[in-house]
């Protein structure tokens, strides 16, 4: 087949019907995360019926009525979360065809470009290994066509990277890994792609999913899914869009506000309280259509004892930093220097532990109250959270540097702690005011060094080598009182070559310490050091 046209179409939401009834128990089962309810197949079924149900009933003369079609439908019976972004992957299909008659190779690559788009653009905090990262994958290799495919070429490759992106789900995600499945809603996508192989080629394919037997859990009712159509003004919509999904993120988790429609969208949301979920709808418009189901989560077990069921995670400020945590194994958050974690972010990556212990490690004073605000939200019922208060995220690189699974919970987390606390940390920064410190008057632009938060000495702006002078002098006076593990964090502003100047300094004053540089990639501080 040369284009995909209005007929063509309604072949993919019959085939994609098939496909989805076909696989719905297969895709139930696999079903783990945001919450292990077993219904993405069931959702997802019931999300493209209804738009196929739709396009039966109608008479588009082209390809992009045909889609649009099936978006508005869709949207509108979407079910769960899979379901929604399912709906906007239609959505910005639609939205790229606009009218036109019928879809070539270049046509349906952009069609699926903006289907990545819209539907990422939907869900409040996308996370990696999810259908998300599969759609965002196959649009990636869209990039690799000749320069005028045939469409069933772009099918064809749409379909295959999203076979190889999906098996890679369970190293993305730690739900998936623990439960040795894929992701349920990137298999379902997987599905349609494969239906629209189908219909453009005429081969018929079917990738096989090995599902991993699972231990069965007691399922408790805990929090709920809430959805709704709301209709808004057209007056400030942008900020009460922004405004509606950060207050939805504060309550739960897989906040998606996706369009549905002029001046309309489709809310959904996973929290403890429907009533707030509704009264955060009717602040920026006019909720309608409103739908609640109960979610059920697996009841906690006692793991003071393993390892298995336990989870450290971290959050800190540089990108740098979250690599070199995140290269340890340790599920890692980064923020901006100059915020704090919503947060939807912090029971994103709290929930994401698959675990019903997690110690979470802030490398901050800030973060540190962030994490502790979010330890007894309700979407974390039946989780123990313990926070380890951090300063400065030196100290969180020693409470990792202990952390041992094979220990009991309990005795891992007051190891953490202990050297957490024990660990001496050092800053140097540069002054962004004047200032009266304790060690005399600090002018903008002067190197100012601290050390457990007080200043102890300041480096002239005019002088040159200021900076690796006041490095030396912190880390002399922190050595003044023993130890034996220096660690320090490079700062994005530092001078090139500090880490050299730390060194030889060392290896000739201190040679008993072993001293060891990374790049921290924080811009609030040149270097953050920390002694053990």
């Amino acid at each position: 087949m040369r284009a995909l046209d209005a007929e063509a179409i309604r072949d993919w939401v019959d085939a994609c019907v098939r496909e989805l009834r076909a696989l719905r128990a297969e895709i139930d089962e696999i079903n783990v995360y945001p919450v292990a309810d077993s219904d993405t197949g069931s959702n997802l079924l019931h999300t493209v019926t209804a738009a196929r149900n739709a396009l039966a009933e109608a008479a588009p003369p082209d390809a992009g009525t045909a889609l649009t079609v099936l978006a508005d439908a869709a949207v509108r019976a979407a079910k769960g979360n899979s379901g929604i972004i399912l709906s906007q992957v239609l959505r910005g299909m639609a939205r790229s065809a606009g009218t036109t008659r019928e879809l070539d190779g270049p046509a349906l690559a952009d069609a699926l470009r903006a289907a990545d788009t819209t539907a990422t653009t939907a869900v409040a905090r996308p996370v990696a290994g999810t259908m998300l990262s599969v759609l965002h994958a196959v649009t990636t290799a869209l990039d690799e066509l000749v320069a005028d495919p045939d469409p069933g070429d772009v099918a064809t490759l749409a379909a295959k990277v999203a076979a190889d992106a999906l098996a890679q789900t369970p190293h993305q995600l730690a739900p998936l890994a623990v439960a040795g499945v894929v992701d349920a809603g990137g298999r379902g996508l997987l599905a349609v792609l494969d239906a629209l192989v189908e219909v453009l080629t005429g081969t018929r394919t079917r990738t096989p999913v090995d599902v991993v037997e699972t231990v069965p859990t007691d399922p408790a009712p805990q929090v709920w899914e809430v959805m709704y159509l709301l209709t808004v003004s057209d007056e400030n919509r942008a900020e009460d869009l922004s405004g509606l999904r950060r207050e939805l993120s504060a309550l739960g988790d897989s906040v998606t506000v996706a369009e549905a429609g002029e001046s309309e969208y489709a809310v959904h949301v996973h929290c403890a309280d429907i009533g707030a979920a509704l009264e955060v709808g009717i602040d920026h418009g006019r909720p309608h259509h409103v739908r609640v189901e109960p979610l059920l989560t697996p009841k906690p077990t006692d793991t003071a004892a393993t390892g298995a069921d336990r989870a450290v995670v971290a959050v800190v400020h540089g990108d740098a930093l979250a690599r070199l945590i995140d290269g340890e194994g340790t599920s890692v958050l980064a923020v901006d220097a100059d915020r704090e974690p919503t947060t939807e972010e912090l029971l994103t990556l709290i929930g994401g532990a698959a675990a019903t212990h997690i110690t979470v490690l802030p490398g901050g004073v800030r973060l540190t109250a962030a994490a502790e605000r979010v330890t007894n939200h309700p979407m974390l019922a039946g989780r123990d959270v313990v926070v380890v208060p951090c300063a400065s995220p030196v100290q969180v690189l020693a409470a990792l540097a202990v952390h041992d699974p094979d220990r009991r919970a309990g005795a891992d987390v007051v190891a953490m702690a202990e050297a957490a606390a024990a660990t001496r940390r050092g800053e140097l920064t540069v002054a962004a005011e004047d200032a009266i410190t304790w060690v005399g008057r600090a002018a903008a632009g002067d190197v100012v060094g601290f050390i457990d938060g007080e200043v102890v000495l300041i480096e002239p702006r005019e002088t040159a080598g200021r900076v690796e002078r006041a490095a030396i002098g912190v880390l002399d006076r922190m050595l003044a009182v023993g130890g034996e593990l220096v660690t320090v964090l490079v700062g994005d502003d530092a001078p090139e070559g500090i880490a050299d100047v730390l060194a030889e300094h060392v290896r000739a004053e201190r040679p008993d310490v072993e001293l060891v540089c990374y790049s921290g990639g924080q811009t609030d501080a040149m270097l953050l050091m920390g002694v053990e």
